[in-house]
Formats: C-alpha cells, sequence, structure tokens
C-alpha cells in the first residue's frame, strides 16, 4: 500500500481520465476516483448528481460506495482514494468514515471554484455557531431522541462502526 508521500501516479491518472470521459460521455460532472486495495483498482467512480438527481452521487462517494460493495465491508481499512481533484467536505468526510488510509487528489479545490464548484461557502458555514448559518437549524426532543441512543448502547445485537 502507497504511504501518503508514495502514491501509485497511475491510480491518479486514472481518476482523472474518469473525470474527462464523464464529462465528455454527458453523464455528470468533472470528478473522478478510484479505489486501490493491495495495490489493485477495487472500485470506481464518477460524478452522477444531475444523471441519478441525487445530490450525495460524487465521484469520490460513488467509489466508497461501489468499494464497499467489493469487500462487503462498511470499512475501506487499507484502502486509499485517488481522486481526480481535493475532495469536497462531504466527500472527505464520507473518507474518515469510510476508514481510508489515504487520500490523493489531482486538481485543487481552488481549481474546482474556477470551474464553478466552489466549496468555500461550505467551510465558512461549518466555522459558524448553528443558529447562524444559512441553512436554519434547530434542535428539539433531544430527551426523546436520545432514547435511540440508549437502545443503541444496550444493544448486544450491535455492530459497531
Amino acid at each position: 500500500m502507497p504511504t501518503r508521500l508514495q502514491p501509485n501516479l497511475d491510480f491518479l491518472r486514472q481518476a482523472i481520465s474518469l473525470a474527462t470521459r464523464n464529462v465528455t460521455s454527458g453523464n455528470g460532472g468533472p470528478f473522478g476516483a478510484v479505489v486501490v486495495h493491495e495495490g489493485k483498482v477495487i472500485a470506481e467512480g464518477v460524478n452522477i448528481v444531475t444523471l441519478t438527481n441525487d445530490p450525495t452521487a460524487h465521484g469520490e462517494v460513488t467509489a466508497i460506495r461501489n468499494a464497499c460493495k467489493v469487500l462487503n465491508s462498511f470499512s475501506l481499512a487499507g484502502c486509499a482514494l485517488y481522486s481526480s481533484c481535493e475532495p469536497c467536505p462531504m466527500c472527505l468526510a464520507a473518507s474518515h468514515w469510510a476508514r481510508l488510509d489515504a487520500v490523493f487528489f489531482g486538481a485543487s479545490a481552488e481549481d474546482a471554484a474556477k470551474a464553478g464548484f466552489d466549496d468555500a461557502f461550505l467551510y465558512a458555514e461549518f466555522r459558524k455557531d448553528a443558529a447562524q448559518r444559512v441553512l436554519p437549524q434547530a434542535q428539539y426532543l433531544r430527551h426523546e431522541a436520545w432514547s435511540s441512543f440508549a437502545e443503541w448502547i444496550a444493544s448486544v445485537n450491535k455492530n459497531p462502526y
């Protein structure tokens, strides 16, 4: 498995090629990703947000979903993600939740912004208190909602993740 200092740039080129083909095919945005396990690509993903009307169907997320199916696991420990572009906040969070060992990317967030994919506002929103964010948020029924967590804690059938 390559370390953070030793990526296999052929895998990154594959992700970039997927992104370019996705645009030229008319299927979606300029984002592609591959997941590598034990030196082999086990899954690919491209941005299919507009094709599927799914705002979460970014290239990295689709690659992660596909890799989890291949490995029949919610954990991608032992895997690396190669993305044509620096992951957005959602994709970066998904990479953490998937327990990837590393993420390697080509284009920067600034490059994506120049093409109309600007995530800067999300980073700014996350730094604000919930009440100050553009998307209204409010908490209600906290004590009632806790019952789900209490059941989780007590469950002998849970599969921690």
